[in-house]
């Protein structure tokens, strides 16, 4: 059973500010730290009411937040890491309204948070896809109405593409239409040469064999949807909870902000078994370059 990270121990580790920033602080400088300006081995030494740190020998000034997400936020710090603590324990996502009742804060300034966390899902895990890897493409939002014509689509709804590799990562994305030159230069810079792609009939797929990839596809318009292990069920069972967690933690989500809101269900149902090591791992993307 995978261990999870407790409030109890979230609140042991981080009781205030200054735990917070010495933790950014250590992700920066690392264990053995050297300084930027005299070039020795040193120790930092916290300089008070004010986020930053000096060298031991030359007085040198480092100020940890310069270049993460903290940088020019009023917001403590202690808030911005129990809103990532949020993030990662639960199931089905954390509404700005939530974030707001939780912190204290103005809806905008969580509203804000939100989304920057987010962005820093995104940041975290981004791999090439191997063994045997679904592929299918959603449509997400809007209102339902009925198709007319030939081919794909629905009113007012965003089209999204996801590639999931068996026993392994999910990646996914907001695409603006569902052409074959549109899926394809994605497929080929996610999806390593050597996979098994597995998809449904739809055309825009037809052609992956001539990119060297070994394909197997799912007639789903002939009611077909497994030949042994040739289906495409895992992508779209998460389809089917990412839509399901839409409707009812957030109830709406513009198609402007959706690729944020893919990367934060992503990001958790990828280290889903690792519950106790999601925190750290995003707390540990601020420190990574934009």
């Amino acid at each position: 059973m995978p261990q999870t990270y407790t409030l109890f121990q979230f609140l042991e580790a981080y009781p205030d500010d200054d735990a917070c920033l010495d933790r950014i602080m250590r992700m920066k400088v690392g264990k053995d730290p050297t300084c930027a300006r005299c070039k020795r081995k040193t120790t930092f030494y916290r300089i008070r009411k004010r986020r930053a740190y000096e060298c031991q020998w030359c007085g040198f000034h480092v100020y940890p937040c310069v270049g993460t997400p903290f940088e020019k936020s009023r917001t403590s710090l202690r808030k911005w890491f129990y809103a990532i603590y949020l993030f990662t324990t639960t199931r089905h996502g954390v509404p700005a309204k939530e974030l707001e009742r939780q912190l204290g804060v103005t809806y905008k300034t969580a509203w804000r948070m939100g989304h920057i966390i987010r962005k820093l899902m995104s940041r975290v895990g981004t791999q090439i896809l191997t063994g045997e890897v679904e592929i299918d493409e959603s449509y997400v939002g809007g209102r339902r109405s009925i198709k007319t014509g030939r081919g794909r689509g629905a009113a007012n709804k965003t089209i999204v593409l996801g590639m999931k590799q068996r026993q392994g990562p999910m990646l996914t994305y907001v695409i603006p239409d569902v052409k074959r030159a549109t899926i394809e230069p994605l497929i080929m810079q996610h999806v390593a040469k050597t996979a098994t792609v597995y998809t449904d009939e739809w055309w825009a797929y037809r052609k992956l064999r001539w990119r060297g990839y070994e394909h197997f596809m799912v007639a789903h318009g002939k009611g077909e949807y497994a030949k042994g292990r040739v289906h495409t069920n895992s992508i779209e069972n998460f389809w089917a909870r990412l839509k399901l967690s839409i409707r009812g933690t957030h109830i709406h989500v513009s198609g402007k902000h959706l690729q944020k809101y893919l990367a934060e269900f992503s990001f958790r149902y990828n280290y889903r078994d690792y519950p106790d090591k999601m925190f750290a791992m995003l707390v540990g993307s601020v420190a990574l370059p934009a």
